[in-house]
């Protein structure tokens, strides 16, 4: 029998501020560029760089070492509250016009 994937929810969306909590890039910030569900990764901006070595194409005639961001497991950040300066976790709200927002759970703003 083919085993069926679940797709895991991230805490994390394309845009937050996210701060690295554990691992060899524990205490970096960044954007979050990319999230990929079904292996329940991010892509942090700045965070998890590594070297790639690359032969000329005609896209890049030059070729070489091309530094870029490699995703790291969404257990191991955590969403930052730009309003209250900190890593937080997420909290919903439904406003009076039936709209939800995701809050800060520690200051109680919006995100």
């Amino acid at each position: 029998m083919a085993e069926q994937k679940t797709r895991q929810k991230v805490h994390v969306r394309k845009g937050d501020t996210a701060l690295v909590i554990t691992g060899k890039n524990a205490g970096k910030k960044g954007k979050v560029l990319s999230v990929i569900p079904d292996k329940s990764r991010v892509v942090i901006e700045g965070v998890n760089v590594v070297k790639r070595h690359s032969r000329p194409t005609q896209k890049v005639p030059q070729g070489g070492i091309m530094q870029k961001e490699a995703p790291i497991h969404s257990s191991n950040v955590m969403l930052y509250c730009n309003k209250c300066n900190s890593p937080t976790r997420v909290g919903k709200k439904i406003l009076e016009n039936d709209e939800k927002v995701r809050i800060c759970k520690k200051c109680g703003e919006s995100i």
